[in-house]
């Protein structure tokens, strides 16, 4: 048990001999380096990078070798590769590997080929992109909806298209970078509330409007955090964009197919399935290709966004086949199959929490497709993540810019087919790699530590 964890200590650790300097440090130490010459001033950063690597401690070029699946090999950066259970891609239905959206795949690249061949409004916006539109908005309420190139592409073209310098946003202070990115980009009037704390954004909406009666604001969250795996109050927070004439977006990009009722993912859940006033999220997470879609109930605001939205205007559309495959499953997460995929997937989730916790780690958030390991230290995040790609155990070790500085943790990422068996010599590996590297911190302090500052 190491709910009472020592903090990692390299310098007294055996696993950490001979990695001075690739356990230290953060990458906000290089965020803004200086010097003229903009190709070569990046050359510590580089240095940093290039030590973790050697000692083990970089995971972020591993690559798989193959389709996403339950078990997959990976390869280093160095070529070695190792086969393991994989708890790091996000496909939560298993939906990459159906045979459905396969032929889907086949038979959209025989029919309109490989390419779009245009942006949206210059003949990229196929018909098979029409009939994805069309299904998304039946799942979501919400039938003008407009495709993205990707997720990240639909957060930030929909902030820098729907506000103004003059407006407000009002935004968690947890949301995806994404989300934050579009608000700095739009607006200077941007108000950051604590996680989920709706008295928060409350009080934030009453001081803006009370200044400010003419212009707009949007308040901005998450349907499921992808880090923390908690999900807000969405009926309130709707409830008070009407209160204060607000606009309230909801990224859905870790929940849509893969919870709630019919997939409709917290939305469903909470009885909010199209009376959020703007949705946006992801194909990449359940829907199996690369994608993202901003949907809402005002053909005027559709309009805003085909047009002002720089990343639908002046980017290429989706791809035929990424179109198809999206059609295609997302009929599969909507159908009697996509239930028993969703109870599987939920299962599996919370046997998952259950061995990691009775092995003394805390998991954030509830049960999700997300799994979030807290070790708090960055250190202990690497040594941990080393030592499970050594077990053939792949995870996500995470700290920041991904989470804020000492919240560090190890994410996992849940399949629909995964095994109970995987999900058990998972935990037992991930609880032994925890020990060693030092992971983990009361649970009493854990939620201070992580919102400080």
């Amino acid at each position: 048990m190491h709910n009472e964890s020592i903090p990692f200590d390299p310098a007294r650790d055996p696993i950490a001999l001979g990695m001075s300097g690739a356990l230290d440090g953060n990458v906000a130490r290089f965020a803004q380096p200086r010097g003229p010459d903009l190709l070569r001033r990046s050359g510590a950063l580089d240095a940093w990078v290039t030590l973790r690597m050697r000692h083990g401690v970089w995971p972020y070029a591993r690559v798989p070798e193959g389709a996403p699946g339950p078990v997959a090999e990976v390869a280093e950066h160095n070529g070695q590769a190792t086969r393991g259970i994989n708890f790091a891609s996000h496909d939560y239905l298993s939906l990459a590997a159906h045979p459905a959206v396969h032929e889907a795949a086949r038979r959209a690249l025989c029919d309109a080929g490989p390419h779009s061949a245009g942006s949206a409004v210059l003949l990229g916006n196929t018909g098979h992109s029409q009939v994805l539109e069309a299904a998304l908005g039946a799942l979501l309420g919400l039938e003008q909806v407009v495709l993205f190139p990707t997720g990240w592409a639909a957060a930030f073209g929909a902030i820098t298209a729907l506000v103004h310098g003059a407006d407000h946003i009002v935004i968690d202070t947890l949301a995806h970078a994404s989300l934050r990115q579009g608000a700095a980009a739009a607006t200077r009037n941007v108000l950051v509330h604590r996680h989920l704390d709706c008295d928060h954004v409350r009080e934030q909406l009453a001081r803006i409007r009370a200044a400010d009666v003419v212009n707009g604001i949007l308040v901005v969250t998450e349907g499921l955090f992808s880090m923390d795996a908690d999900s807000p109050d969405l009926p309130l927070l709707q409830h008070l964009c009407r209160e204060y004439r607000a606009t309230l977006l909801v990224d859905v990009a870790h929940d849509l197919g893969a919870l709630g009722p019919g997939g409709g993912g917290v939305m469903a859940s909470q009885g909010m399935t199209g009376r959020i006033d703007i949705v946006m999220g992801s194909l990449s997470k359940t829907f199996a290709t690369n994608g993202g879609f901003v949907a809402c109930a005002e053909r005027s605001a559709r309009r805003q966004l085909q047009l002002f939205a720089g990343p639908h205007m002046f980017s290429s559309a989706l791809s035929p086949v990424q179109a198809a495959v999206a059609t295609a499953s997302l009929g599969i997460a909507t159908s009697a199959v996509g239930d028993a995929l969703r109870a599987d997937l939920l299962r599996n989730a919370v046997e998952l929490r259950a061995l990691l916790g009775a092995a003394g780690l805390h998991c954030l958030g509830g049960p999700s497709p997300i799994v979030s390991v807290w070790t708090g230290s960055e250190a202990s995040a690497r040594v941990a993540g080393m030592l499970l790609a050594q077990e053939g155990v792949f995870v996500n070790p995470v700290e920041f810019p991904g989470v804020p500085l000492g919240a560090a943790r190890l994410r996992l990422q849940l399949m629909a087919q995964h095994a109970s068996g995987q999900l058990r010599r998972g935990a037992r590996l991930v609880a032994d790699a925890c020990t060693r590297a030092g992971a983990g911190r009361p649970a009493r302090a854990m939620g201070q530590e992580r919102h400080r500052g």
